[in-house]
């Protein structure tokens, strides 16, 4: 259940989230500010089945709004213009993000009370951990 992820969760821990960048081609500047901010995470459901997921730091904020299994336009915190499918997939909130020929994969699932975000592209894997507000 998509519930199980709302609330306000907030940065506590990041690995490897500069390889990840780097795989995905973000610049050198973009990537130095992506290390240094530590976003709130805010996810939400309306009463009509839509997610709203909100990043929200110093730096940037990003929203995007989804129904699970359908197919959106997103455009990325690091501009990149993407087709995205979120899905729930044994209890993990999946968000698949293609462009230009190439795939990431976001895994988002609760363990423990903690939000622990996996960012996969290609053999790279980034781990950032999150805890409620």
């Amino acid at each position: 259940m998509v519930e199980a992820f709302v609330g306000t969760w907030k940065l506590n821990e990041s690995k490897n989230f500069d390889e990840y960048m780097n795989t995905l081609g973000v610049n050198v500047a973009i990537r130095k500010m992506g290390n240094i901010v530590k976003p709130d995470l805010i996810i939400s459901v309306d009463k009509h089945g839509v997610v709203c997921m909100k990043s929200q730091s110093t730096f940037k904020t990003t929203e995007i709004k989804f129904k699970l299994g359908e197919q959106f336009d997103e455009t990325t915190a690091d501009d990149r213009h993407t087709k995205t499918v979120m899905t729930l997939e044994n209890g993990k909130l999946i968000q698949k993000q293609t462009w230009d020929g190439k795939e990431t994969c976001i895994e988002r699932e609760i363990t423990d009370g903690k939000l622990i975000v996996k960012c996969i592209m290609e053999d790279v894997v980034a781990v950032r951990t999150y805890v409620k507000a």
